[in-house]
């Protein structure tokens, strides 16, 4: 016989049974986000149609991330261990629901050699595509001041005073050095914050969000960091903008828009679409809101089981186009993709 639990003890539940945060592991992301970068280049991701424009935007992306994945490993080095929050730090981060590593703020002077580090890691690839020459020759003449002032703004997501060229380069430093940090906090040292809708570990906005499969995440939706690679629980059918559920809907580049076959904490909403695995079609949608206007990308790895919330974010520019011709704006940025801002 089915337990039908009373409303209490669901919101209990929601606490206890699911895993509220989902730190980056110790070995990074980046390995199996430079992969993924390559299959979607390939267009070997069924129902994520990648241009050839894009394809090779994607495969310079994923030389990047290979570059990341180096600096990442080496940060084992004695000297270059970014400093971790003493208990003080973390007490105060937990006694005032704070985030623990908050993106905006002095940044550990270890910063400056992972940017360095990025930038060497990068010149074997300047034989094949001599075109980042003059981009890479720019960013490493930069005084410590500009960097940092670059910094804020790739943070703050202020396109304006960002080169779209420059940006990602500086936001794959960035990424580098707050996922090495967040993979050494332990999940009792990241208190919960009174907006669903920022990093409890950095404070920075969800690129995209997941679908996981496995353990206490089972089916559970989280949104996923684009700064420090962690993510946090939300429950569907939510706005991770606004956080209203009234008015959200499921845009797919086959061009049905849907609002009946997402589920959470067992729980479905009206007129559930088939649930079979493996769906192309559900691998990848932009998650609409008809209260605030704003979209964000959400990735199901039910339906595949390498999915990567950034890299699949990134290759599925087509699916932006069409959303935004709907009358939606992004709420938040993919860190490795900049446009300049609009005249």
């Amino acid at each position: 016989m089915q337990r039908i639990l009373e409303r209490g003890q669901i919101e209990s539940l929601d606490h206890i049974s699911i895993a509220r945060l989902r730190l980056p592991p110790t070995d990074g992301v980046f390995g199996s986000r430079a992969a993924r970068l390559r299959k979607l280049a390939a267009g070997a991701i069924s129902g994520t149609p990648v241009s050839p424009e894009l394809s090779g935007y994607c495969l310079l992306m994923a030389d990047v991330v290979d570059a990341q994945n180096g600096v990442f490993a080496s940060l084992i080095d004695v000297n270059a261990d970014p400093e971790h929050p003493d208990q003080d730090t973390l007490d105060l981060a937990r006694q005032h629901g704070m985030p623990t590593l908050p993106a905006f703020g002095d940044r550990p002077a270890i910063w400056y050699t992972i940017f360095e580090r990025l930038l060497i890691a990068l010149e074997p690839t300047l034989a094949a595509r001599p075109q980042l020459a003059p981009v890479l020759a720019a960013l490493q003449v930069l005084d410590k001041n500009t960097l940092d002032a670059l910094a804020d703004a790739v943070l703050a997501q202020r396109t304006e005073a960002l080169d779209p060229a420059q940006a990602p380069f500086v936001a794959a430093a960035l990424q580098v050095l707050w996922t090495y940090r967040s993979s050494k906090l332990a999940l009792k040292d990241v208190p919960a914050l009174e907006t669903g809708t920022l990093c409890p570990v950095c404070g920075s906005p969800p690129v995209a969000s997941v679908i996981r499969i496995g353990g206490q995440s089972q089916g559970y939706r989280y949104l996923h960091c684009g700064l420090c690679a962690s993510e946090w629980h939300m429950v569907r059918v939510k706005c991770s903008h606004c956080e209203k559920n009234a008015n959200i809907a499921y845009q797919g580049l086959d061009g049905r828009s849907n609002t009946g076959d997402e589920t959470d904490n067992g729980q479905k909403t009206d007129a559930p679409l088939t649930n079979k695995a493996n769906d192309p079609q559900k691998v990848i949608r932009a998650e609409t809101c008809d209260d605030c206007h704003t979209y964000r990308k959400i990735v199901n790895q039910e339906h595949d089981y390498e999915v990567d919330p950034l890299a699949d974010d990134l290759a599925s520019l087509m699916l932006d186009v069409l959303v935004t011709e709907a009358g939606y704006t992004r709420a938040s940025m993919n860190p490795l993709l900049w446009f300049g801002a609009p005249e």
